[in-house]
């Protein structure tokens, strides 16, 4: 066993609760605000977190919604498959994969997804409360540096490599228009497709 100086052990232990602690009761606020949010829409938090890794990934399978949405993967498949009884997904198999299953957004699923986004409200969080006196102090929100390094040690790189790029998707797809999410419309990508295909 490792020798730990001493009070380390102590301090572990210390450590360990207050990050439990922390965590339980930033979730607990997380969650409830999450609910208020998405309940017009008929959608729980892992049916919508699903929807939302689906829509950042395009063709995740049931392994990724798992790792990435911190589920088990009989949870990830069985809310995939509420989703797809509804019509918000479709599942499939790749050619050179056929051991994993693969989740695709239908149209519905994307739009329902979207609606989601644009029905965000500002007072739907309350950690969004609670962090805005530092962003008045400091000029931006927490970058949470020191969690993400913890989270990367225990989940890899990928993980939150992904949940990074996540979150880019996100600043390169929606814009903030009187205090509303807005999808950005798409016309670059669509101008440079019809002048590279003229």
């Amino acid at each position: 066993m490792e020798h730990h100086e001493a009070g380390s052990l102590l301090q572990s232990v210390v450590f360990s609760h207050k990050v439990a602690q922390l965590s339980k009761a930033l979730w607990k606020s997380v969650e409830k605000d999450w609910q208020s949010w998405i309940k017009p829409f008929d959608l729980n938090i892992n049916e919508h977190h699903i929807l939302w890794i689906a829509y950042q990934m395009d063709g995740a399978s049931i392994s990724d919604i798992a790792k990435f949405g911190v589920m088990h993967v009989s949870t990830a498949f069985n809310f995939s498959k509420k989703l797809e009884e509804r019509g918000y997904l479709s599942f499939s198999k790749k050619e050179n994969d056929k051991r994993n299953t693969y989740v695709c957004l239908s149209e519905e699923g994307k739009s329902l997804f979207l609606e989601t986004m644009e029905a965000y409200q500002l007072n739907t969080y309350s950690i969004l409360d609670g962090a805005l006196p530092i962003k008045d102090l400091y000029g931006k929100f927490p970058e949470f540096s020191e969690v993400m390094t913890i989270v990367r040690h225990i989940y890899g790189p990928d993980f939150v490599d992904t949940f990074e790029q996540s979150l880019m998707k996100l600043e390169d797809d929606f814009s903030d228009q009187t205090g509303m999410l807005k999808r950005k419309e798409k016309k670059a990508s669509l101008e440079l497709e019809i002048s590279a295909n003229s």
